[in-house]
């Protein structure tokens, strides 16, 4: 199968209709996104929303590349790696992966992160295989719906 990894620049049909097949594959409570959402994420300063793309120009898959500085150094994040089902065991999260780990490179990056689910076995031997390496830390998530739950005390 070739692959093609592509950074996008423009939210064109194609690529929004391929957002609207492989967003629900990584999550089904996430909203869909239109052209103006694309186009929003991928004219973000430090953000690299890339796209796999197969034999036919179809879509098989996307990641998006966020970096930034922090006192600490120059850091960047692997968010949101979808691989159509159709695709997986291909090379394609691979591919994505190693695109965004360049990309890292080039922008003088000097760590990168990213978060999976413990049940996601593949994705974990994907990442080992990168070179990424477990680490002892636990990940918290502030949402605003907390500030409107009272809680109790």
């Amino acid at each position: 199968m070739e692959i093609t990894i592509e950074a996008v620049s423009d939210a064109t049909p194609d690529v929004v209709a391929g957002f609207s097949r492989l967003l629900p594959q990584l999550s089904t409570s996430a909203p869909a996104l239109c052209a103006a959402d694309i186009e929003e994420i991928s004219s973000q300063p430090g953000t690299t929303l890339f796209v796999a793309r197969g034999t036919e120009r179809e879509l098989l898959g996307t990641v998006t590349l966020v970096r930034f500085r922090t006192p600490s150094g120059r850091r960047a994040r692997i968010e949101s790696l979808i691989v159509d089902a159709a695709a997986r065991k291909r090379g394609v999260g691979r591919a994505l992966c190693q695109a965004a780990l360049d990309a890292a490179a080039h922008a003088g990056v000097d760590f990168v992160d990213l978060t999976s689910a413990h049940s996601r076995e593949a994705a974990h031997a994907l990442y080992r295989s990168l070179g990424f390496e477990l680490r002892a830390s636990n990940p918290y998530r502030y949402s605003d719906a907390a500030r409107r739950t009272p809680r109790a005390v």
